[in-house]
């Protein structure tokens, strides 16, 4: 789905925002809220799956901008491409929160139910998965970082490629052409075939 087009008058009415946050008037905030609460709850509403959650990350993200507005930087992004980035990494900060937590307690009903035979087990695949995750974590590092950054936003960030190229400012097509050599370059190091020198066999 493409995203709207920008008028000149949002980035109007969003520059005036933000200077007066930045002055520190408090109704401004209100403003900022009435202008992005709606795409950003839905955003956070995507990615959590849950009401409550959802709404905690949008207020937890108007209050950092209430905080810190110098923290956003026109020359990076737009208003708008700022606040849906903060709200998407919140969102799946919480994410892992709770799946961290639904981890510990299932591990623990497994250790009541099975013993500590499960417990060993769960420890095993555990270090398999964290083995695993750090070789594509080095091979992302040996990325040129404009490939690294798009696959990130990508896979880990959980973005569809139009959404990365409005985030990184390129065209779409330079978005795909990075993610494709950036993915190619990443089976082969993860199979085996690059050698120390970075060249392929």
């Amino acid at each position: 789905m493409s995203r709207p087009v920008r008028r000149a008058q949002d980035d109007v009415a969003d520059a005036d925002l933000l200077a007066r946050l930045r002055a520190g008037e408090r109704d401004a905030v209100d403003g900022l809220y009435d202008r992005y609460a709606r795409p950003a709850y839905a955003l956070a509403r995507r990615i959590l799956l849950d009401d409550a959650l959802a709404e905690d990350v949008v207020q937890e993200v108007f209050l950092s901008v209430w905080r810190n507005p110098a923290a956003f930087d026109a020359a990076r992004a737009s208003l708008s491409s700022w606040l849906l980035a903060m709200v998407h990494h919140k969102a799946v900060d919480a994410v892992r929160r709770e799946e961290a937590h639904r981890r510990r307690r299932d591990r623990v009903e497994e250790d009541l139910t099975a013993g500590e035979s499960a417990a060993v087990r769960d420890v095993g695949e555990e270090a398999e998965d964290r083995v695993e995750a750090q070789r594509v974590r080095t091979a992302l590092r040996g990325l040129p970082p404009v490939q690294r950054e798009a696959l990130a936003l990508a896979y880990y960030g959980g973005y569809t490629q139009r959404e990365v190229a409005a985030l990184t400012g390129v065209p779409l097509g330079t978005v795909k052409t990075r993610m494709l050599s950036g993915m190619r370059k990443l089976r082969a190091t993860l199979s085996g075939d690059v050698l120390g020198d970075g060249t392929t066999r």
